[in-house]
């Protein structure tokens, strides 16, 4: 063999090399779940009381399950120790047809807790095979043909004591924090009817959550327009295969890179919060600088 072949072959083994430790890392990092924590100033002075310094929120998101996770159920269920005063599941539960088992199992312990929840797509429809390249321009994927078994989910959900948000608004008091709640379908597959909300959030609420799963900004323009402090989203997966430092180069909706994942403003008088999610399509089993997360949100009083 040549010296210049010989050259040659080195490079291409070590250029295998690389893209297969690569590979690798990607998708371990699928399994690198780890836990956010973010501070909200929206509450009115006086809000909280009995010494009381935050009204927790737990946001979990884009579980994506599958059956074998047995790893992402129990980092799930363990959750349950934060002690939240409530959840939010902004959707995309299921994996496969046969999750829900697996979802229930996870969501068992938080189940007990106050919580509410809307869907995205992939608690309607089965994930697909898709053109990467569709992704990385901004187009939207057809959802598959095959349906979900997501009245179950919701049904279970429901009997536990979790509130439904979706297309309605849901008033509740929980931890001494007075509670006002709407939420749409998904706007990803265009499903959402905000007006089907009906106006603005209840004017007694000590704090009013909107509820997207995808963060489009047409949506959260409505929900903003109508007087809530806080929306709350998923979706994105925090731009899933993302450049060194978490530089996401595509978001899958209307909002801009920089709001892709965490807290920000959104409006004058909301925040918008959107989660990293836990999971991934089976499609595409990885993530590159964008680990997997929930997060507890801190909501706290404005300084007087």
């Amino acid at each position: 063999m040549s010296r210049i072949a010989s050259t040659a072959l080195s490079a291409t083994s070590a250029l295998a090399a690389v893209g297969a430790a690569t590979a690798a890392a990607a998708v371990l990092e699928t399994r690198a779940f780890v836990l956010h924590e973010v501070t909200v100033p929206v509450l009115d002075p006086g809000t909280l009381g009995d010494g009381r310094d935050a009204f927790t929120i737990l946001h979990i998101s884009d579980l994506h399950m599958l059956a074998a996770q047995r790893l992402k159920q129990n980092w799930v269920a363990g959750l349950d120790a934060l002690e939240p005063d409530l959840v939010v599941n902004t959707g995309d539960n299921l994996g496969e047809e046969q999750a829900v088992p697996a979802v229930l199992r996870a969501l068992g312990p938080l189940l007990r807790r106050p919580g509410v929840f809307i869907f995205g797509s992939n608690d309607y429809f089965a994930p697909h095979p898709v053109n990467p390249f569709n992704y990385l321009l901004g187009k939207r994927n057809k959802p598959s043909d095959v349906e979900l078994p997501w009245r179950g989910m919701r049904a279970a959900f429901v009997e536990h004591g979790w509130e439904d948000a979706t297309h309605r608004r849901v008033d509740f008091a929980t931890a001494g924090v007075k509670l006002a709640v709407g939420g749409v379908d998904d706007p990803h597959l265009d499903r959402d009817d905000y007006a089907a909300l009906g106006g603005t959030p209840n004017p007694e609420a000590d704090l009013a959550i909107g509820l997207s799963h995808s963060p489009e900004p047409r949506v959260l323009d409505e929900f903003a327009a109508d007087g809530y402090q806080l929306m709350m989203s998923g979706h994105t997966h925090g731009g899933q295969l993302c450049l060194p430092g978490g530089r996401a180069v595509v978001t899958n909706c209307g909002i801009d890179r920089s709001r892709v994942s965490g807290l920000s403003r959104w409006s004058e008088r909301m925040w918008l919060h959107v989660t990293n999610g836990l999971g991934t399509s089976k499609y595409v089993p990885f993530r590159t600088f964008c680990r997997p997360s929930a997060t507890v949100l801190r909501v706290v009083e404005r300084p007087s």
